[in-house]
Protein backbone atom coordinates (compact mmCIF):
# COMPACT_ATOMS: atom_id res chain seq x y z
CA UNK A 1 0.00 0.00 0.00
CA UNK A 2 1.12 3.58 -0.89
CA UNK A 3 1.13 5.76 2.72
CA UNK A 4 0.49 9.52 2.50
CA UNK A 5 1.16 11.93 5.21
CA UNK A 6 -0.91 14.97 5.76
CA UNK A 7 -1.24 17.64 6.01
CA UNK A 8 -0.22 18.09 2.67
CA UNK A 9 3.55 19.96 2.06
CA UNK A 10 2.88 23.44 0.78
CA UNK A 11 5.72 24.16 -1.27
CA UNK A 12 5.21 27.76 -1.47
CA UNK A 13 5.24 28.03 1.88
CA UNK A 14 8.44 25.73 3.44
CA UNK A 15 7.86 26.74 6.81
CA UNK A 16 4.48 25.17 7.73
CA UNK A 17 2.47 22.30 7.24
CA UNK A 18 5.17 19.34 7.76
CA UNK A 19 6.63 17.19 10.53
CA UNK A 20 9.02 17.74 12.28
CA UNK A 21 12.00 15.53 12.79
CA UNK A 22 10.84 13.53 15.70
CA UNK A 23 7.47 13.14 14.45
CA UNK A 24 8.44 11.16 11.03
CA UNK A 25 10.85 8.89 12.94
CA UNK A 26 7.80 8.14 15.20
CA UNK A 27 5.74 7.29 12.60
CA UNK A 28 8.31 5.43 10.70
CA UNK A 29 8.68 3.05 13.97
CA UNK A 30 5.21 2.96 14.25
CA UNK A 31 4.82 1.20 10.79
CA UNK A 32 7.66 -0.36 11.57
CA UNK A 33 6.23 -2.59 14.68
CA UNK A 34 2.55 -2.89 13.75
CA UNK A 35 1.54 -5.69 15.28
CA UNK A 36 -1.52 -7.14 13.17
CA UNK A 37 -2.71 -10.68 14.44
CA UNK A 38 -2.83 -13.13 11.50
CA UNK A 39 -6.37 -13.96 10.39
CA UNK A 40 -7.59 -15.41 7.19
CA UNK A 41 -8.35 -11.84 5.50
CA UNK A 42 -5.11 -10.40 6.77
CA UNK A 43 -1.60 -11.23 7.11
CA UNK A 44 0.92 -12.16 7.66
CA UNK A 45 2.62 -8.49 7.91
CA UNK A 46 5.55 -6.90 6.84
CA UNK A 47 7.15 -3.72 5.94
CA UNK A 48 9.04 -4.22 3.11
CA UNK A 49 10.01 -0.50 2.48
CA UNK A 50 9.36 3.11 3.52
CA UNK A 51 9.97 5.33 1.00
CA UNK A 52 9.97 9.53 1.68
CA UNK A 53 9.54 12.02 -0.94
CA UNK A 54 10.42 15.93 -0.10
CA UNK A 55 10.87 17.39 2.04
CA UNK A 56 11.12 13.97 3.74
CA UNK A 57 13.89 12.29 1.37
CA UNK A 58 16.33 13.32 4.18
CA UNK A 59 14.11 12.92 7.13
CA UNK A 60 14.09 16.83 7.40
CA UNK A 61 17.62 18.49 8.63
CA UNK A 62 18.05 19.51 12.01
CA UNK A 63 20.24 21.76 13.68
CA UNK A 64 23.76 20.12 14.66
CA UNK A 65 23.90 17.87 17.50
CA UNK A 66 26.68 17.73 19.42
CA UNK A 67 27.48 13.75 18.50
CA UNK A 68 27.45 14.50 14.85
CA UNK A 69 25.31 12.01 13.51
CA UNK A 70 23.58 12.82 10.90
CA UNK A 71 19.93 12.31 10.28
CA UNK A 72 20.07 9.71 7.94
CA UNK A 73 22.16 7.23 10.07
CA UNK A 74 19.68 8.83 13.15
CA UNK A 75 16.68 6.91 11.11
CA UNK A 76 18.82 4.16 10.51
CA UNK A 77 20.18 3.29 14.04
CA UNK A 78 16.49 4.02 15.41
CA UNK A 79 15.27 1.66 12.66
CA UNK A 80 17.84 -0.76 13.28
CA UNK A 81 17.31 -1.14 16.74
CA UNK A 82 13.47 -1.56 16.17
CA UNK A 83 14.25 -4.13 13.99
CA UNK A 84 16.00 -5.45 16.40
CA UNK A 85 13.86 -5.68 19.25
CA UNK A 86 10.70 -6.46 17.39
CA UNK A 87 13.19 -9.69 16.57
CA UNK A 88 13.91 -10.35 20.08
CA UNK A 89 10.75 -9.93 21.11
CA UNK A 90 9.17 -12.46 18.24
CA UNK A 91 12.03 -15.18 19.27
CA UNK A 92 10.99 -14.86 22.97
CA UNK A 93 7.74 -15.03 22.24
CA UNK A 94 8.02 -18.42 20.41
CA UNK A 95 10.36 -20.01 22.69
CA UNK A 96 7.79 -19.15 25.49
CA UNK A 97 4.81 -20.43 23.16
CA UNK A 98 6.72 -24.06 22.59
CA UNK A 99 7.15 -23.89 26.40
CA UNK A 100 3.75 -23.68 27.02
CA UNK A 101 2.61 -26.07 23.99
CA UNK A 102 5.05 -28.68 25.35
CA UNK A 103 3.60 -28.31 29.02
CA UNK A 104 0.18 -28.46 27.75
CA UNK A 105 0.06 -31.43 25.73
CA UNK A 106 1.30 -33.44 28.45
CA UNK A 107 -1.46 -32.07 30.79
CA UNK A 108 -4.04 -32.82 27.85
CA UNK A 109 -2.61 -36.61 27.29
CA UNK A 110 -3.03 -36.99 31.02
CA UNK A 111 -6.65 -35.55 31.16
CA UNK A 112 -7.43 -37.57 27.62
CA UNK A 113 -6.40 -41.07 29.34
CA UNK A 114 -8.51 -40.43 32.56
CA UNK A 115 -11.55 -39.33 30.78
CA UNK A 116 -10.85 -41.62 28.20
CA UNK A 117 -10.71 -44.68 31.05
CA UNK A 118 -13.79 -43.39 33.10
CA UNK A 119 -16.16 -42.88 29.66
CA UNK A 120 -15.34 -46.23 27.93
CA UNK A 121 -16.54 -49.62 28.99
CA UNK A 122 -14.92 -52.74 27.29
CA UNK A 123 -11.83 -51.52 25.10
CA UNK A 124 -8.61 -51.36 26.67
CA UNK A 125 -6.39 -48.24 27.13
CA UNK A 126 -2.89 -49.33 26.16
CA UNK A 127 0.55 -47.76 26.69
CA UNK A 128 2.50 -46.63 24.50
CA UNK A 129 5.17 -48.80 25.53
CA UNK A 130 2.85 -51.74 24.55
CA UNK A 131 2.06 -50.77 21.24
CA UNK A 132 6.01 -50.35 20.67
CA UNK A 133 6.56 -53.59 22.04
CA UNK A 134 3.84 -55.14 19.64
CA UNK A 135 5.39 -53.83 16.45
CA UNK A 136 8.46 -54.29 17.38
CA UNK A 137 8.79 -50.16 17.55
CA UNK A 138 6.99 -49.63 14.95
CA UNK A 139 9.70 -51.33 12.41
CA UNK A 140 8.82 -50.96 8.49
CA UNK A 141 8.27 -54.81 8.06
CA UNK A 142 5.33 -54.36 10.34
CA UNK A 143 3.74 -51.74 8.53
CA UNK A 144 0.17 -53.49 6.71
CA UNK A 145 -1.06 -50.32 5.20
CA UNK A 146 -1.18 -46.49 4.74
CA UNK A 147 -3.81 -43.69 4.81
CA UNK A 148 -4.59 -40.33 5.04
CA UNK A 149 -4.88 -40.45 8.56
CA UNK A 150 -1.84 -42.54 9.06
CA UNK A 151 0.09 -46.23 9.14
CA UNK A 152 -1.28 -49.29 9.86
CA UNK A 153 1.25 -52.19 11.73
CA UNK A 154 0.71 -55.43 12.28
CA UNK A 155 0.87 -56.13 15.83
CA UNK A 156 1.27 -58.48 18.58
CA UNK A 157 0.29 -58.10 21.94
CA UNK A 158 1.61 -59.54 25.35
CA UNK A 159 -1.10 -62.34 25.49
CA UNK A 160 -0.60 -63.20 21.48
CA UNK A 161 -3.39 -61.14 20.27
CA UNK A 162 -2.28 -60.13 16.37
CA UNK A 163 -4.25 -56.88 15.98
CA UNK A 164 -3.94 -53.96 13.49
CA UNK A 165 -2.83 -50.75 14.76
CA UNK A 166 -3.75 -47.46 13.26
CA UNK A 167 -1.07 -45.22 14.21
CA UNK A 168 -2.38 -41.40 13.49
CA UNK A 169 0.43 -38.91 12.06
CA UNK A 170 1.36 -35.90 14.17
CA UNK A 171 -0.11 -33.27 11.86
CA UNK A 172 -3.45 -35.46 11.71
CA UNK A 173 -3.88 -35.62 15.28
CA UNK A 174 -7.66 -34.78 16.35
CA UNK A 175 -8.87 -33.02 19.50
CA UNK A 176 -9.66 -34.41 22.64
CA UNK A 177 -13.33 -34.05 22.44
CA UNK A 178 -12.97 -35.73 18.83
CA UNK A 179 -10.74 -38.48 19.53
CA UNK A 180 -12.85 -40.04 22.41
CA UNK A 181 -15.58 -39.51 20.26
CA UNK A 182 -14.74 -41.95 17.46
CA UNK A 183 -13.31 -44.17 20.69
CA UNK A 184 -16.97 -44.05 22.30
CA UNK A 185 -18.45 -45.01 18.73
CA UNK A 186 -16.85 -47.86 17.48
CA UNK A 187 -16.74 -49.61 21.25
CA UNK A 188 -20.54 -49.12 20.72
CA UNK A 189 -20.79 -51.33 17.38
CA UNK A 190 -20.77 -54.88 17.05
CA UNK A 191 -21.65 -56.64 13.94
CA UNK A 192 -19.81 -59.70 12.70
CA UNK A 193 -19.25 -57.39 9.11
CA UNK A 194 -18.40 -54.25 11.35
CA UNK A 195 -14.41 -54.61 12.02
CA UNK A 196 -14.02 -54.23 16.19
CA UNK A 197 -12.41 -52.24 18.45
CA UNK A 198 -10.15 -53.54 20.75
CA UNK A 199 -8.58 -50.51 22.04
CA UNK A 200 -6.86 -47.50 21.83
CA UNK A 201 -3.37 -45.78 22.55
CA UNK A 202 -4.03 -42.06 23.72
CA UNK A 203 0.01 -40.99 25.25
CA UNK A 204 3.17 -39.79 24.74
CA UNK A 205 1.88 -37.27 21.85
CA UNK A 206 0.43 -40.13 20.33
CA UNK A 207 -2.94 -41.30 19.44
CA UNK A 208 -3.28 -44.52 18.01
CA UNK A 209 -6.33 -47.22 17.45
CA UNK A 210 -5.96 -51.05 17.55
CA UNK A 211 -8.59 -53.08 15.87
CA UNK A 212 -9.04 -56.95 15.11
CA UNK A 213 -6.34 -57.78 12.38
CA UNK A 214 -7.91 -58.98 9.37
CA UNK A 215 -5.22 -61.33 7.16
CA UNK A 216 -6.85 -61.33 3.99
CA UNK A 217 -6.02 -57.41 3.92
CA UNK A 218 -8.96 -54.72 1.51
CA UNK A 219 -11.05 -55.88 -0.89
CA UNK A 220 -9.67 -53.44 -3.42
CA UNK A 221 -6.36 -55.46 -2.89
CA UNK A 222 -8.16 -58.61 -4.57
CA UNK A 223 -10.23 -56.95 -7.14
CA UNK A 224 -6.58 -55.43 -8.71
CA UNK A 225 -4.95 -57.16 -11.31
CA UNK A 226 -1.66 -57.99 -9.23
CA UNK A 227 -4.06 -60.56 -7.27
CA UNK A 228 -2.88 -63.92 -7.88
CA UNK A 229 -5.83 -65.82 -6.48
CA UNK A 230 -9.08 -63.85 -8.43
CA UNK A 231 -12.08 -64.04 -6.33
CA UNK A 232 -14.49 -65.78 -7.76
CA UNK A 233 -18.85 -64.52 -8.22
CA UNK A 234 -19.93 -66.26 -6.03
CA UNK A 235 -17.31 -65.16 -3.34
CA UNK A 236 -17.38 -61.26 -4.81
CA UNK A 237 -21.72 -61.78 -4.13
CA UNK A 238 -21.18 -63.11 -0.53
CA UNK A 239 -19.21 -60.06 0.41
CA UNK A 240 -21.36 -57.39 -1.15
CA UNK A 241 -24.15 -59.27 0.81
CA UNK A 242 -21.50 -59.16 4.20
CA UNK A 243 -20.93 -55.27 3.34
CA UNK A 244 -24.48 -54.64 3.33
CA UNK A 245 -25.58 -56.09 6.13
CA UNK A 246 -23.36 -54.29 8.29
CA UNK A 247 -24.33 -51.06 6.34
CA UNK A 248 -27.24 -51.51 7.42
CA UNK A 249 -26.73 -52.53 11.02
CA UNK A 250 -25.42 -49.31 10.92
CA UNK A 251 -28.48 -47.38 9.99
CA UNK A 252 -30.81 -49.31 11.16
CA UNK A 253 -29.31 -50.97 14.93
CA UNK A 254 -26.83 -48.68 16.12
CA UNK A 255 -27.50 -46.20 18.62
CA UNK A 256 -28.13 -43.91 17.66
CA UNK A 257 -28.10 -44.59 14.14
CA UNK A 258 -24.81 -43.80 12.14
CA UNK A 259 -23.70 -42.90 8.31
CA UNK A 260 -20.72 -44.01 7.28
CA UNK A 261 -19.75 -41.60 4.85
CA UNK A 262 -16.63 -43.04 3.28
CA UNK A 263 -17.42 -46.20 1.95
CA UNK A 264 -14.82 -47.99 -0.68
CA UNK A 265 -13.33 -50.80 -1.35
CA UNK A 266 -10.15 -50.05 0.17
CA UNK A 267 -12.57 -49.70 3.73
CA UNK A 268 -13.94 -53.22 2.82
CA UNK A 269 -11.63 -56.09 4.72
CA UNK A 270 -11.51 -59.74 4.73
CA UNK A 271 -11.05 -61.95 7.46
CA UNK A 272 -9.34 -65.41 7.29
CA UNK A 273 -12.37 -66.88 5.99
CA UNK A 274 -13.32 -63.83 3.34
CA UNK A 275 -15.91 -62.64 5.39
CA UNK A 276 -16.61 -59.00 4.58
CA UNK A 277 -16.04 -55.87 7.19
CA UNK A 278 -16.85 -52.67 6.77
CA UNK A 279 -13.68 -50.26 8.81
CA UNK A 280 -12.32 -47.19 9.41
CA UNK A 281 -15.12 -44.81 11.12
CA UNK A 282 -12.74 -41.46 10.89
CA UNK A 283 -15.82 -39.76 8.99
CA UNK A 284 -18.87 -41.25 10.29
CA UNK A 285 -21.64 -38.62 11.51
CA UNK A 286 -24.49 -39.55 13.91
CA UNK A 287 -27.77 -39.69 12.28
CA UNK A 288 -30.44 -37.27 12.86
CA UNK A 289 -32.21 -38.41 16.02
CA UNK A 290 -36.21 -37.47 16.49
CA UNK A 291 -37.70 -34.82 18.28
CA UNK A 292 -40.10 -34.93 20.99
CA UNK A 293 -42.75 -35.59 18.91
CA UNK A 294 -41.19 -38.04 16.89
CA UNK A 295 -40.28 -36.46 13.66
CA UNK A 296 -36.45 -36.48 12.80
CA UNK A 297 -34.93 -35.07 9.53
CA UNK A 298 -33.68 -37.32 6.64
CA UNK A 299 -30.35 -35.20 6.70
CA UNK A 300 -27.40 -34.48 8.63
CA UNK A 301 -26.16 -31.14 6.83
CA UNK A 302 -22.01 -31.35 7.01
CA UNK A 303 -19.27 -30.13 4.80
CA UNK A 304 -18.07 -32.69 1.90
CA UNK A 305 -15.93 -35.34 2.72
CA UNK A 306 -15.31 -38.42 1.76
CA UNK A 307 -12.95 -40.08 -1.46
CA UNK A 308 -13.23 -39.27 -4.93
CA UNK A 309 -15.09 -41.57 -7.21
CA UNK A 310 -17.73 -42.83 -4.31
CA UNK A 311 -19.16 -39.23 -3.77
CA UNK A 312 -22.82 -39.21 -3.62
CA UNK A 313 -23.17 -36.35 -6.50
CA UNK A 314 -26.39 -35.03 -4.73
CA UNK A 315 -24.49 -34.65 -1.06
CA UNK A 316 -21.76 -32.72 -3.39
CA UNK A 317 -23.96 -30.31 -4.64
CA UNK A 318 -26.29 -30.16 -1.08
CA UNK A 319 -24.02 -30.68 1.48
CA UNK A 320 -27.21 -33.06 2.67
CA UNK A 321 -25.88 -36.37 4.03
CA UNK A 322 -28.42 -39.15 3.74
CA UNK A 323 -28.53 -43.17 4.55
CA UNK A 324 -28.74 -42.76 0.45
CA UNK A 325 -24.89 -41.05 0.18
CA UNK A 326 -23.82 -44.61 1.96
CA UNK A 327 -26.42 -46.57 -0.82
CA UNK A 328 -24.64 -44.79 -3.30
CA UNK A 329 -20.84 -45.33 -2.04
CA UNK A 330 -21.67 -49.34 -1.86
CA UNK A 331 -23.05 -49.46 -5.29
CA UNK A 332 -19.78 -47.87 -6.84
CA UNK A 333 -18.19 -50.68 -4.69
CA UNK A 334 -20.93 -53.13 -6.59
CA UNK A 335 -19.35 -51.82 -9.65
CA UNK A 336 -16.22 -52.61 -8.52
CA UNK A 337 -16.80 -56.14 -7.97
CA UNK A 338 -18.20 -56.68 -11.39
CA UNK A 339 -15.69 -55.17 -13.46
CA UNK A 340 -12.50 -55.15 -11.42
CA UNK A 341 -12.22 -51.63 -12.16
CA UNK A 342 -11.25 -48.77 -10.01
CA UNK A 343 -13.73 -45.92 -9.19
CA UNK A 344 -11.69 -43.18 -10.88
CA UNK A 345 -8.69 -44.70 -13.33
CA UNK A 346 -6.88 -42.74 -15.84
CA UNK A 347 -9.99 -39.74 -15.85
CA UNK A 348 -12.19 -42.16 -16.10
CA UNK A 349 -15.71 -42.49 -14.06
CA UNK A 350 -16.71 -46.59 -13.30
CA UNK A 351 -20.63 -44.93 -13.02
CA UNK A 352 -20.04 -43.27 -15.85
CA UNK A 353 -18.26 -46.03 -17.65
CA UNK A 354 -20.75 -48.67 -17.20
CA UNK A 355 -23.35 -46.48 -17.85
CA UNK A 356 -22.11 -45.91 -21.01
CA UNK A 357 -21.64 -49.88 -21.60
CA UNK A 358 -24.95 -50.31 -20.73
CA UNK A 359 -26.90 -48.06 -22.96
CA UNK A 360 -24.92 -49.56 -25.93
CA UNK A 361 -25.78 -53.08 -25.03
CA UNK A 362 -22.31 -53.83 -24.49
CA UNK A 363 -23.02 -54.62 -20.63
CA UNK A 364 -20.89 -57.98 -20.42
CA UNK A 365 -17.94 -56.89 -21.99
CA UNK A 366 -17.28 -54.77 -19.02
CA UNK A 367 -17.39 -57.77 -16.41
CA UNK A 368 -14.32 -58.76 -14.66
CA UNK A 369 -12.96 -61.95 -16.99
CA UNK A 370 -10.84 -62.84 -14.11
CA UNK A 371 -13.67 -64.55 -11.85
CA UNK A 372 -13.96 -67.28 -14.56
CA UNK A 373 -17.55 -68.61 -15.20
CA UNK A 374 -20.86 -66.83 -13.91
CA UNK A 375 -24.90 -67.51 -13.95
CA UNK A 376 -25.46 -64.54 -15.95
CA UNK A 377 -28.85 -63.90 -14.73
CA UNK A 378 -27.47 -63.86 -11.49
CA UNK A 379 -25.06 -61.24 -12.62
CA UNK A 380 -27.23 -59.18 -14.94
CA UNK A 381 -29.34 -58.45 -11.35
CA UNK A 382 -26.82 -57.67 -9.55
CA UNK A 383 -25.49 -55.18 -11.96
CA UNK A 384 -28.76 -53.80 -12.27
CA UNK A 385 -28.63 -53.22 -8.12
CA UNK A 386 -25.58 -51.12 -8.71
CA UNK A 387 -27.21 -49.26 -11.29
CA UNK A 388 -30.03 -48.23 -9.29
CA UNK A 389 -27.74 -47.37 -6.37
CA UNK A 390 -25.76 -45.46 -8.40
CA UNK A 391 -28.48 -43.14 -9.69
CA UNK A 392 -27.44 -39.30 -9.46
CA UNK A 393 -31.50 -38.66 -7.54
CA UNK A 394 -31.29 -38.99 -4.14
CA UNK A 395 -34.98 -40.89 -4.43
CA UNK A 396 -34.03 -42.65 -7.07
CA UNK A 397 -31.86 -44.78 -5.17
CA UNK A 398 -33.23 -48.02 -2.88
CA UNK A 399 -32.74 -48.08 0.62
CA UNK A 400 -30.04 -50.10 2.67
CA UNK A 401 -32.91 -52.73 3.20
CA UNK A 402 -34.22 -53.01 -0.51
CA UNK A 403 -30.56 -53.21 -1.05
CA UNK A 404 -30.06 -56.66 1.41
CA UNK A 405 -33.12 -57.76 0.16
CA UNK A 406 -32.07 -57.98 -3.39
CA UNK A 407 -28.95 -59.55 -2.86
CA UNK A 408 -30.73 -62.39 -0.62
CA UNK A 409 -32.74 -62.79 -3.74
CA UNK A 410 -29.49 -63.04 -6.09
CA UNK A 411 -28.15 -65.41 -3.26
CA UNK A 412 -31.63 -67.52 -4.14
CA UNK A 413 -30.70 -67.78 -7.53
CA UNK A 414 -27.16 -69.09 -7.21
CA UNK A 415 -26.20 -72.90 -8.18
CA UNK A 416 -25.53 -75.16 -5.44
CA UNK A 417 -22.05 -75.56 -6.79
CA UNK A 418 -21.11 -72.10 -6.39
CA UNK A 419 -22.40 -71.57 -3.06
CA UNK A 420 -21.05 -74.89 -1.40
CA UNK A 421 -17.45 -73.89 -2.78
CA UNK A 422 -17.79 -70.72 -1.63
CA UNK A 423 -19.19 -72.00 1.67
CA UNK A 424 -15.92 -73.85 3.00
CA UNK A 425 -14.17 -70.22 3.16
CA UNK A 426 -16.14 -69.68 6.13
CA UNK A 427 -16.09 -71.13 9.32
CA UNK A 428 -18.85 -68.99 10.61
CA UNK A 429 -21.01 -71.13 8.03
CA UNK A 430 -20.47 -74.07 10.18
CA UNK A 431 -21.74 -72.62 13.35
CA UNK A 432 -25.14 -71.52 11.90
CA UNK A 433 -25.95 -75.39 10.93
CA UNK A 434 -27.91 -76.71 13.51
CA UNK A 435 -29.36 -79.90 11.58
CA UNK A 436 -26.57 -81.47 9.04
CA UNK A 437 -30.09 -83.16 6.92
CA UNK A 438 -31.16 -79.86 6.48
CA UNK A 439 -29.80 -78.91 2.84
CA UNK A 440 -31.69 -75.72 2.81
CA UNK A 441 -29.43 -74.30 5.59
CA UNK A 442 -26.22 -75.42 3.99
CA UNK A 443 -26.82 -74.15 0.56
CA UNK A 444 -28.25 -70.04 1.97
CA UNK A 445 -25.90 -69.69 4.57
CA UNK A 446 -26.32 -65.86 4.21
CA UNK A 447 -30.12 -65.60 3.94
CA UNK A 448 -31.84 -64.03 6.89
CA UNK A 449 -35.74 -64.17 7.66
CA UNK A 450 -35.80 -60.30 7.49
CA UNK A 451 -33.64 -57.57 6.50
CA UNK A 452 -32.06 -56.77 10.08
CA UNK A 453 -28.33 -55.72 10.33
CA UNK A 454 -27.68 -57.98 13.41
CA UNK A 455 -29.12 -61.33 12.07
CA UNK A 456 -27.24 -62.05 9.17
CA UNK A 457 -27.37 -65.40 9.15
CA UNK A 458 -30.76 -66.98 10.77
CA UNK A 459 -31.08 -70.61 9.60
CA UNK A 460 -34.32 -69.56 7.93
CA UNK A 461 -34.90 -69.45 4.36
CA UNK A 462 -37.79 -66.48 3.88
CA UNK A 463 -40.31 -66.64 1.17
CA UNK A 464 -38.84 -64.12 -1.42
CA UNK A 465 -40.55 -63.23 -4.73
CA UNK A 466 -37.83 -62.30 -7.56
CA UNK A 467 -38.37 -58.51 -8.71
Amino acid sequence: MHLFLFPVYDASNKSSHIFNTSEVLRIMSMFTGWNIPDSETFGPYELLNFTLLDPYRNVIPTSPSSSGVSPGALAGIVLGAIAGTVTLSAIVSFIILRIYLRDYRKISKKRHSSKASLKIDGVKDFSYAEMALATNNFNNSTQVGQGGYGKVYKGILADGTVVAIKRAQEHSLQGEKEFLTEIELLSRLHHRNLVSLTGYCDEEGEQMLVYEFMPNGTLRDHLSAKSKVPLSFATRLRTALGSAKGILYLHTEADPPIFHRDIKASNILLDSNFNAKVADFGLSRLAPVPDDEGAAPAHVSTVVKGTPGYLDPEYFLTHKLTDKSDVYSLGVVFLELLTGMQAISHGKNIVREVNVSYQSGMIFSVIDGRMGSYPSDCVEKFLNLAMKCCKDETDARPSMADVVRELETIWLMMPESDTKTTDRMSIDHEKTVSSPSSSSMVRHPYVSSDVSGSDLVSGVIPSITPR
